[in-house]
C-alpha cells in the first residue's frame, strides 16, 4: 500500500504560478512511477505529467508542455508539480498517483491521493 497526500492547491490569477506537492508513505517510494492528473467538473480525469522511478524521464500532456514541470525527491518521498503561466482552463482538482509501471492512462494507476483544488481566475 502507498498513501498519497497532495497539497499546494489554491486560487491564483491567470499567468500566476503554483507548486503542488504529493507526499507518499508506505512502501518504497522509489519503486513507483508517479503521475499527476486533473479532473474538471463534468469531465473525465486527464493525464498531466508523469515521472519515472529515478526521475530520469518525464512526460507531459501537450496542453501543459513548457508551462508545468514534474520532479521528485526520493529521499523525501515527495513528487512535485510546478505550474507556471496558469490559465483558467487549468482549473481542476489535481491528483497524484503511483504505479509500478509508467503510464499516461489513469485507469492503470494503483494508488491515488484525494486531490487538491486549483482554481485559476481570468
Amino acid at each position: 500500500q502507498v498513501q498519497l497526500v497532495e497539497s499546494g492547491g489554491g486560487l491564483v490569477q491567470a499567468g500566476g504560478s503554483l507548486r503542488l506537492s504529493c507526499a507518499a508513505s508506505g512502501r518504497t517510494f522509489s519503486s513507483y512511477t508517479m503521475g499527476w492528473f486533473h479532473q474538471a467538473p463534468g469531465k473525465e480525469r486527464e493525464f498531466v505529467a508523469a515521472i519515472t522511478r529515478s526521475g530520469g524521464s518525464t512526460y507531459y500532456a501537450d496542453s501543459v508542455k513548457g508551462r508545468f514541470t514534474i520532479s521528485r525527491d526520493n529521499a523525501k518521498n515527495t513528487v512535485y508539480l510546478q505550474m507556471n503561466s496558469l490559465k483558467p482552463e487549468d482549473t481542476a482538482i489535481y491528483y497524484c498517483a503511483a504505479n509500478p509501471r509508467l503510464s499516461i492512462y489513469y485507469t492503470q494507476y494503483d494508488y491515488w491521493g484525494r486531490g487538491t483544488q486549483v482554481t485559476v481566475s481570468s
